[in-house]
């Protein structure tokens, strides 16, 4: 009786390595420091300081200004750009007798952007299978 060959291989080709050797990678830092990497993905896990990371791109802004474009309390706000401030990703500025914050470190728009456009790209082709399905 002849031997059934496996069927082949169909999935698609994995997509090329990202270079994990470039300056800044996970590469070069020791294992002491993934709980700080860690640390960072966490603080932007929360959607009121994606919030506040957004309007803060466009220009410097005061805690009551944030607060109200949020739809939250000052005191809330306050506390969410303290973590932002503890973590380096903004600068906190008296001007008279208010306080603006803006953008330390504008490098976190390059994650965002990064993580915002594979989202858009999932919508998009869920959208389009789910339009495909839907089809007469």
């Amino acid at each position: 009786m002849p031997k059934s060959r496996p069927a082949p291989d169909v999935s698609p080709p994995l997509p090329a390595p990202v270079n994990a050797a470039k300056p800044g990678g996970i590469r070069n830092l020791p294992d002491s420091a993934l709980p700080q990497v860690a640390g960072f993905f966490q603080l932007l896990a929360e959607p009121s300081r994606l919030r506040v990371l957004h309007l803060l791109r466009e220009q410097p802004q005061c805690v009551g200004d944030l607060a109200r474009a949020c739809g939250s309390s000052t005191a809330n706000i306050s506390r969410h750009l303290a973590q932002l401030q503890h973590h380096g990703l903004v600068h906190r500025e008296g001007r008279g007798t208010h306080v603006y914050y803006r953008i330390a470190d504008p490098s976190v728009y390059a994650l965002c952007d990064l993580v915002c456009g594979q989202l858009a790209r999932q919508h998009a082709r869920i959208a389009k299978a789910g339009a495909s399905v839907l089809r007469p």
